[in-house]
């Protein structure tokens, strides 16, 4: 258990008012000093969830619906008894909570990505009607509205009729210039809940009437007059029906709550939990504080760790040098671990950081230090800090560390984490050394985390030789005389106490008799020390540059691995795009060699078609070649009896599974269809679906060259010209090798640019003898039907 004791030599109230600041009502502030170290590390979790799930909602720029509230709690208590009325202000303080409510119900609903938010919004409820009542019934300032009931809204009519009325007669009589005489002043008042003019004490009863009240100077009576009797008695009833009126309404809203008291009770804590961890958040924030882990093995990992109270400090006052952050790791190799340097140097402020953030990682808080922090499961958190002397108590100051110093060694284990403060001082030094490495030596026996300060030299070199044991040092920069706050673990500190002393001004010759004094062994030992931590950092930095190095050969080593990897995929591409000229190249001949089919067609087509079938033939061996190389998973090729219409089949000329629409088996070759118009290819042109797509038309085009090869309909709907004219090509010229006279090209109406082109390619065509327009039944405008030589 950590004790309230040890919270507050850690200066955790402070941070606890930080929060309070952030929320929104007493009761919230109130549950915020409660917060306490959580012994579960599902509790600790869970809270440290919600406060994330909040600064999530602050990131997106809508946090949580809170505003300022009063403290309703002794209101519920006041209205439960049966027949209990609240006033109206009461009542009204419960108007903002219940609209808070249902604002807070509405903020987290279909909100998946706040699971424990949610989880606690469940517990709030949504009360319209009761909430319409209220403010039907009542304003801000807690007064009742004459809308609160018809029969309400008659009865002050009434009354203001009836005082409009009174008044009326009252100015009447003190403007009456016979009666001026008689009066002491010309007002009308009210006495008693009557209305009254002031007549002078004398002339009371020339005026006829019933006096109500007389001045402290016995000169002036307050006279109601007999004239306005009658309308003054019709006001009293109306009145004493409009407060019976205005009772009931209170005893109706009051009897609502109290139907809810119970429901409403439980709304409440969790509005001053919300309210309580958007306090949290917005600390968090602020300190651009992070979760850390949590662990059960007992070792403590604190990296760039900030002491959130020093931090604000710096930040308030604009401290033009920033916050050193303190990196620390204890419990693997070692669990003690012993702090030295110079005096100012950040000892203690080390002690405490790390004291102050367990205890807020414990509580389910944002720490301010990296998410990479990780702060053990402890049970207990053991202090000694500070000057303890207490004249009262006739303790002295060695005497009140001993006591505390006891009690730690009977409440150890091995789930606690120690804090010693300046650990072996205000005794002799050797006497104190040697019972402060024997309280080291128990308590790393016991199993707990140890953390202490000294400047006892014995006790460095006492845990150098021990095992379990680590010495640490607050770095000190000799040549400036400054302390760095920086934390060096593994090498011990040196006190630096005449050098500090003559840097705030201790008269030098002081300091050098005390340096005389210290002693030649004492001077060479820290001399060693300090050349001992130069030849540690120099050996550090060497690793370091070391580190450096190696990471840069293993960089080089990946990037020559994966340019070793990369060759055959290289070779690949190169082979391929060879093989793409070539095949390019091949295309040109047989463009020219079509050329020389028109002019010996009439001294023999059937020789001319036969070198077009050579060239053609090389032509499909190029492309054969160029996809072996191209594609690395090569095409299983299909039998007749694989292929099904409506079954999908890889085509590698076009790069993606087309339909199988028909199956040709006497010419061993089968229709498909693929982006809206049908091609028909042999059966050693397809393989096995790969499950490929045609790419959208923003994409690239089909990268395979070749195209396959077409019946007697060819559509180009929805293609670009360049797309559109690389198909139209080769089925111009398997239409020739296939002794078609006539062709049908479907381009489609559009805005005419891709008619315009195919018509324009087929005029220099040395294939095409004429073409026309199609009629309705061909397509129309729409479609250009082509004859062949």
């Amino acid at each position: 258990m950590i004790t309230d004791s040890t919270l507050e030599q850690l200066e955790f109230p402070k941070l606890l008012k930080l929060i309070a600041d952030y929320t929104h009502s007493e009761p919230s502030r109130r549950a915020v000093f409660e917060i306490r170290p959580l012994g579960e590390l599902e509790t600790i979790r869970q809270r440290q969830t919600r406060i994330e799930e909040i600064r999530k909602l602050h990131r997106e720029g809508t946090p949580l619906p809170l505003a300022p509230f009063v403290d309703l709690g002794p209101l519920l208590s006041r209205v439960r008894p049966l027949g209990a009325i609240l006033e109206p202000l009461e009542l009204a303080a419960f108007i903002p909570v219940l609209q808070m409510m249902g604002d807070l119900q509405v903020a987290l609903a279909g909100r998946p990505d706040l699971p424990r938010l949610q989880e606690l919004a469940a517990g709030l409820r949504d009360y319209p009607n009761l909430l319409r009542r209220l403010g039907h019934s009542l304003d801000e300032e807690g007064n009742i509205l004459d809308q609160a009931s018809p029969l309400l809204a008659e009865l002050r009519s009434q009354v203001r009729q009836v005082e409009a009325r009174i008044r009326k007669q009252l100015t009447e009589l003190i403007q009456d210039h016979q009666l001026a005489a008689l009066l002491q002043d010309d007002f009308i008042t009210q006495r008693s809940g009557r209305w009254v003019i002031p007549v002078r004490m004398e002339a009371r009863k020339q005026i006829r009437g019933v006096v109500h009240d007389v001045s402290r100077s016995g000169e002036t009576a307050f006279v109601e007059p007999l004239a306005i009797i009658q309308l003054s008695n019709e006001l009293e009833n109306l009145t004493a029906e409009q407060k019976a009126e205005e009772n009931r309404i209170l005893r109706d809203l009051s009897a609502g709550l109290r139907e809810i008291a119970g429901d409403l009770d439980g709304g409440l804590k969790v509005v001053v939990v919300l309210d309580l961890l958007q306090g949290a958040a917005s600390l968090a924030d602020e300190l651009q504080c992070e979760p850390p882990g949590l662990t059960a093995e007992g070792s403590i990992r604190l990296v760039q760790g900030r002491h959130p109270l020093l931090e604000l400090a710096f930040r308030r006052q604009e401290a033009r040098e920033a916050l050193v952050p303190l990196d620390l790791q204890l419990g693997e190799d070692a669990r003690v671990m012993v702090i030295t340097g110079s005096n100012a140097g950040g000892k203690t402020v080390a002690l405490k950081t790390v004291g102050i953030l367990t205890v807020m990682a414990l509580s389910g808080l944002p720490v301010p230090a990296r998410d990479s922090s990780v702060f053990p499961l402890i049970e207990n958190l053991l202090v000694d800090i500070g000057d303890e002397q207490s004249i009262e108590s006739s303790l002295s100051t060695f005497s009140a560390h001993i006591q505390h110093i006891s009690a730690i060694l009977k409440n150890s284990a091995d789930r606690t984490l120690v804090l010693l403060d300046e650990l072996g001082t205000s005794t002799d030094p050797d006497e104190g050394a040697a019972l402060a490495c024997a309280v080291l030596t128990r308590l790393r026996e016991q199993g707990a985390l140890v953390l202490a300060t000294t400047h006892l030299t014995g006790i460095k070199v006492f845990t150098e030789r021990s095992q379990g044991m680590v010495n640490a040092a607050m770095e000190f920069d000799p040549r400036t005389l400054k302390p760095l706050y920086r934390l060096k673990t593994g090498q011990p500190g040196l006190s630096h106490a005449l050098e500090v002393a003559g840097q705030y001004g201790l008269d030098p010759e002081v300091v050098a008799q005390a340096r005389e004094l210290l002693g030649g062994q004492k001077v060479e030992l820290d001399r060693s020390i300090l050349d001992l931590n130069n030849r540690r950092s120099e050996y550090e930095k060497g690793l370091e540059e070391i580190r450096l190095k190696e990471t840069r050969l293993s960089e080089q080593e990946r990037e020559l691995a994966a340019a070793r990897d990369s060759l055959p995929e290289e070779r690949k591409r190169i082979l391929a795009e060879t093989y793409r000229e070539a095949s390019d190249y091949l295309v040109t001949i047989r463009r020219q060699m079509q050329a020389l089919l028109e002019e010996i067609k009439v001294k023999g087509r059937t020789r001319g078609r036969e070198v077009l079938k050579e060239v053609e033939k090389t032509q499909t061996a190029v492309n054969e070649e160029w996809r072996s190389v191209a594609d690395e998973e090569a095409v299983r090729p299909l039998g007749l009896e694989e292929i099904e219409e409506g079954r999908f089949v890889y085509v590698p000329s076009l790069g993606y599974d087309a339909e199988v629409v028909a199956l040709l088996k006497k010419q061993n070759r089968v229709r498909l269809r693929a982006e809206g118009f049908e091609i028909e290819v042999p059966v050693t042109e397809i393989g096995a679906s790969r499950g490929k797509r045609p790419a959208p038309r923003s994409a690239p085009a089909v990268k395979t060259p070749v195209v396959a090869e077409p019946f007697s309909r060819l559509n180009l709907i929805g293609l670009r010209v360049e797309e559109a004219l690389s198909r139209l090509e080769p089925f111009l010229n398997q239409a020739a090798l296939g002794g078609l006279r006539e062709v049908v090209i479907v381009h489609g109406f559009g805005e005419g640019i891709l008619n315009r082109a195919v018509r324009e390619h087929l005029k220099k065509h040395p294939l095409i003898k004429t073409f026309r327009p199609g009629v309705s039944s061909e397509g129309g405008a729409g479609a250009t039907i082509a004859v062949l030589h």
